[in-house]
């Protein structure tokens, strides 16, 4: 059975984009895959702590040398990076937060990036896992419009996990996600429906497609 490592990041439960596109991937996922397993964190409701002098550390601290705390933090970052690795697809869910990714998001990057481990270009131990990213935005930063360059998860995030990782990403971007509730923006609202849609339909189809291809039906 194959194993799908899903990581939900926005801060808003109720309404996030980021998460109701990634419900449709992984709906996608176990309709083709029932049997498979889903490790799924919630950043929002259970972070994970940021990298301290302790973890930060912790590769250059041999383990019989390791005192209570230095222990303790191992294990939890530990947990962390075998998560990944022993994910055959993982499934993250980035809203844009002030031009960037949630710092949560960022402290769970940072936990599973281990130089010589699972930083080792092709080598490393996630390398060639495909990754799928729903980097939703609330507004637009496509060529052409005045936000243009001003995104600076997406190019972060196809450089920590796809360069540095190893992983192999695909990137599902629904945009003008405040269409709905910003006044200014509701001439956009069909346009943020459109993208929404195409989202969704996207990350299904991306969802079934790696299962089936992951764990294809016995026959």
């Amino acid at each position: 059975m194959a194993t799908l490592l899903h990581i939900d990041s926005a801060l808003n439960r109720e309404n996030s984009v980021s998460r109701a596109v990634t419900a449709s991937f992984r709906q996608g996922w176990e309709a083709e895959h029932p049997d498979g397993t889903v490790v799924y964190r919630d950043l929002a409701v259970n972070p994970v702590p940021h990298i301290d002098t302790v973890s930060y550390a912790l590769g250059g601290v041999p383990e019989d040398q390791q005192d209570d705390a230095q222990r303790a933090a191992f294990a939890a970052r530990e947990q962390l990076i075998q998560e990944l690795e022993q994910a055959d697809a993982v499934l993250i869910g980035a809203p844009l937060y002030n031009y960037t990714i949630p710092s949560t998001l960022k402290a769970w990057i940072d936990h599973v990036i281990v130089v010589g481990r699972t930083s080792a270009g092709d080598q490393g131990t996630a390398a060639g896992t495909p990754t799928t990213v729903v980097a939703s935005r609330g507004g637009s930063y496509a060529a052409g419009t005045p936000q243009e360059g001003n995104d600076f998860a997406v190019p972060y995030l196809k450089h920590a996990l796809g360069t540095v990782l190893g992983l192999e990403t695909e990137f599902i971007v629904p945009e003008l996600t405040l269409a709905r509730v910003v006044p200014a923006m509701a001439e956009l609202i069909d346009t943020a429906d459109a993208s929404a849609a195409a989202a969704h339909e996207a990350a299904s189809n991306r969802g079934r497609a790696l299962a089936g291809k992951l764990a294809p039906a016995s026959v």
